[in-house]
């Protein structure tokens, strides 16, 4: 084991959207109701753990936007056209870059299931880890001192929930 201390990644999709104006942009899709409980359990969730994100990377999108929001964190957001609708490269094109021990990602699927899967060395035993339901969130550990220096395969998972179980306790 390594003497450092680990950098610290969270994945979150978004809550759940709004499909109610059929005619509006996806883009532009905001929460639903249901949503925004999901990001504010969520929050809750990450501060009872002691899961506080130094940065928040965040697609450019209304409903990545507002499950920020909704987390009710008081965190350096960087809100990036690149993490809409981002293949698993891109996001780690953007994770790279990063430049604080933890890390809160907020994107969409399929891409982020896709990076999800990628970057763990073992797949948490969960059955909705694979599809990654709205406001599903991993939280992992890399073994670098750097994020330019991650690289799929690596990463250690230390939980993934979805809002459902959070809000049951």
């Amino acid at each position: 084991m390594s003497h450092l201390k680990p950098l610290r990644l969270i994945l979150m999709r978004h809550a759940k959207s709004d499909w109610g104006s059929p005619a509006q942009r996806d883009h532009e899709r905001p929460l639903n109701s249901r949503g925004e409980r999901s990001a504010a359990a969520m929050g809750d969730w990450l501060r009872a753990q002691g899961y506080l994100p130094d940065l928040v990377l965040c697609s450019d999108a209304v409903r990545t936007r507002e499950t920020f929001a909704g987390l009710n964190l008081d965190t350096e957001v960087r809100f990036s056209p690149a993490l809409y609708h981002a293949s698993s490269d891109q996001m780690m094109g953007v994770l790279r870059s990063a430049n604080a021990p933890c890390v809160l990602m907020i994107g969409h699927n399929p891409g982020i299931a896709e990076f999800a899967e990628r970057l763990l060395s073992t797949e948490p035993a969960h059955e909705r880890f694979f599809d990654y339901p709205t406001c599903a969130t991993l939280v992992a550990d890399f073994e670098v001192e750097t994020w330019a220096e991650v690289r799929y395969g690596t990463g250690v998972p230390l939980a993934f929930v979805i809002p459902a179980e959070v809000m049951q306790a």
